[in-house]
């Protein structure tokens, strides 16, 4: 008991030092904390231990402290939801954190509330910094410059246990989805997250009501999410492209993309209208333009293919008129468009259903330059004997690395890999240095084609180091054959030349 008293001072001294809360507020937090923990006395000594960087320390014993008591069950789901309720105590209310941000914003500028709102998600422990350091990343070098390799191990697997229980749960539809502004404060459930200490920033967008936050788990610097208020399907269209530029117009430090709206070249939650954005440069803001175009109805809108795997679109201007009207033309004209000898085909019929295959996945930004600007990745999501999970897809010789959907993120660059690859490299390292053999082991079988063309071209006595190195480079060149087989015109002369067929359909000429 006394353990636990005292780390809720602690706690509550971490809370002080990085501003969560202030001197008046350490009574009620305490009272609060005590109540969650059923601790009745508070800790009436001296702290003299050094206060951490991030809460995890102090509330793993205080969740330890749960566990033997026996208020939770010793399981990741558990220790989570008890973890995000002590955190809540020390979280404002939307009204207080809204009112806290307009007026960093006002005094300080944009970039200093947002870097006051992601230390608060970070210090709250809803970003789960912890785990995200358990994330692997690194950076291969390409033809089309530094390609972002991540295996994402942040997400704790379920206690089989768990996973029982919460099959047996009553349905329930509230929230309806991980997305919806009821998520804010919601103490989750064995199927749902614990959203506790989850705030959000209001944004308007085309005189609509969207939220800002931050992902949990950040695949790359303030991982953001804007999501709709309303809970609606995702949907590209030319409001798509207001929204986009009128967030980037509000917060001009980052950027906003959209996955696509059709399933295998959409995102994961199609069902709630949302964005993904933040304060990162990737390597296709980096890559070139190839081809310059004008279209006359459009004169202040420069045009341009970008070299890159994927087949971009890049448009950019001082006019945000002129932007969205172009960027409309293109999707609208892209949504109909086919090009048999390129093996584009935008509609298919299946059972008697005539079905879209063209959609966009666009991104915005204030460039470098000052002007709006928006990449529009052409996607089509249609499927042959060939490659049944998809012609633009990773094909089935990529998919012992890579075999998910391509979402907004990879168009970008990075690559988030499954976890299973940390073990599963691990192991064809070591074959490379010659301490196993691959036909050892049953989850290196899928891999054996790679293995066997790694050990003709670096042989199996290479340095741990060697080997390690080895392996980055080769599975970031695999994700570059992943993203080329995304991109629905290849990075050749025919494939630029279909390119600029598409754009001449619309009047774009060359510049």
């Amino acid at each position: 008991m006394m353990n636990a008293a005292k780390n809720i001072e602690l706690l509550i001294q971490f809370a002080l030092k990085n501003h969560i809360i202030e001197k008046w507020d350490i009574v009620q937090v305490r009272n609060q904390i005590m109540e969650v923990l059923g601790v009745e006395e508070p800790f009436d000594g001296a702290i003299e231990e050094e206060i951490p960087d991030t809460p995890v320390p102090i509330l793993n014993q205080l969740l330890s402290y749960a566990v033997e008591s026996g208020l939770i069950e010793d399981t990741v789901t558990y220790r989570d939801m008890l973890d995000a309720k002590i955190m809540a105590q020390l979280m404002p209310r939307q009204s207080e954190l809204i009112r806290t941000f307009n007026a960093v914003a006002e005094t300080e500028g944009v970039e200093k509330a947002t870097d006051f709102f992601y230390k608060l998600s970070r210090d709250s422990n809803y970003i789960r910094t912890d785990r995200i350091a358990k994330n692997e990343y690194w950076l291969v070098d390409t033809e089309f410059g530094n390609l972002e390799i991540t295996i994402n191990l942040s997400k704790p697997e379920k206690d089989p246990q768990e996973i029982a229980k919460a099959k047996e749960l009553p349905q329930s539809n509230y929230p309806k989805c991980l997305l919806c502004l009821e998520n804010v404060g919601y103490a989750g459930r064995l199927n749902h997250p614990a959203r506790n200490n989850h705030r959000v920033i209001p944004v308007t967008l085309d005189e609509e009501q969207w939220y800002l936050q931050y992902s949990p788990y950040v695949y790359y610097n303030e991982h953001s999410i804007v999501f709709k208020e309303e809970h609606t399907p995702m949907k590209i269209f030319k409001k798509t492209f207001k929204r986009l530029l009128d967030f980037v117009e509000q917060y001009p430090h980052y950027f906003l993309g959209s996955n696509a709206d059709l399933p295998i070249v959409g995102g994961s939650i199609l069902s709630h209208d949302h964005f993904q954005g933040g304060h990162h440069t990737f390597a296709m803001e980096k890559a070139p333009i190839v081809h310059s175009f004008k279209h006359d109805a459009y004169p202040d809108v420069n045009i341009g293919i970008v070299r890159w795997p994927l087949s971009v679109v890049r448009l950019s201007s001082e006019s945000k008129v002129q932007l969205i009207e172009l960027a409309d033309e293109i999707l609208n004209s892209w949504r109909s468009f086919s090009d048999e000898e390129a093996d584009i085909f935008a509609f298919s019929e299946e059972a008697g259903k005539r079905v879209p295959h063209n959609t966009i996945t666009p991104i915005a930004r204030m460039n470098q330059d000052g002007l709006y600007e928006i990449d529009l990745t052409l996607r089509n999501n249609r499927r042959s004997q060939e490659h049944p999970d998809g012609i633009f897809h990773p094909h089935q010789h990529l998919h012992h690395i890579k075999k998910e959907n391509i979402g907004l993120i990879e168009v970008m660059g990075l690559a988030v890999l499954p976890a299973r690859l940390k073990e599963e490299l691990s192991l064809i390292e070591d074959v490379l240095t010659g301490c196993s053999e691959a036909e050892r082991y049953e989850i290196l079988q899928k891999h054996m084609e790679w293995i066997n063309k790694l050990k003709k071209n670096y042989g199996t006595k290479l340095s741990k180091d060697k080997a390690e190195a080895v392996i980055q480079k080769e599975v970031g060149l695999i994700f570059k054959d992943v993203l080329c087989c995304a991109g629905v015109y290849k990075v050749n002369e025919a494939g630029y030349q279909a390119f600029e067929r598409f754009l001449e359909s619309i009047q774009c000429k060359r510049a």
